[in-house]
């Protein structure tokens, strides 16, 4: 019978830890998830959603883009088709929500060229949907703002109503 024994300590490895939010996310979501990747999206976005004018659809196009957008200097550029097999929707469906995007002010598309002059995929610019969502988040911090303080006296009326 042949012992195996635990595999050499190597002073040079150093472990890595996760942060507080990749264990809490691994917590609630799992590691395996996890592990393919995320992406941030503002709250506000998906509650803004009705303010935007935005359909269901539109924002689903949205939330793909931005999952494409990892850098903030550098414009995501999925292929239509991309977004096309993603979402179960045509590629000339997705062309044409992304130009009610571009309509109402949230997206730009431009065109990339590949070094032989063919057209390549464009390229979103979501600087508008940022700045749109910079200009409402004060308001809606203010109606948040209001709902606490109604909740809050509404909470001591209830407190006194019971003694």
């Amino acid at each position: 019978m042949t012992t195996h024994s635990a595999a050499p300590k190597r002073d040079n490895v150093v472990a890595l830890r996760q942060s507080k939010a990749e264990r809490v996310s691994n917590r609630k979501w799992s590691a395996p998830v996890m592990k393919l990747g995320f992406c941030i999206i503002p709250s506000l976005l998906l509650r803004a959603q009705q303010r935007l004018g935005l359909n269901p659809t539109q924002l689903a196009v949205l939330l793909q883009l931005a999952d494409y957008w990892w850098d903030k200097d550098r414009k995501p550029y999925p292929s239509k088709r991309d977004l096309s097999d993603r979402l179960g929707l045509s590629e000339r469906q997705i062309q044409r929500h992304i130009a009610d995007l571009e309509a109402a002010g949230l997206v730009q598309r431009i065109e990339r060229y590949g070094d032989s002059g063919e057209k390549t995929s464009n390229e979103y610019d979501l600087s508008g949907l940022v700045e749109r969502l910079k200009k409402i988040a004060p308001e809606i911090e203010e109606a948040n703002e209001i709902k606490r303080q109604a909740t809050r006296r509404g909470g001591v009326k209830n407190k006194r109503n019971q003694k």
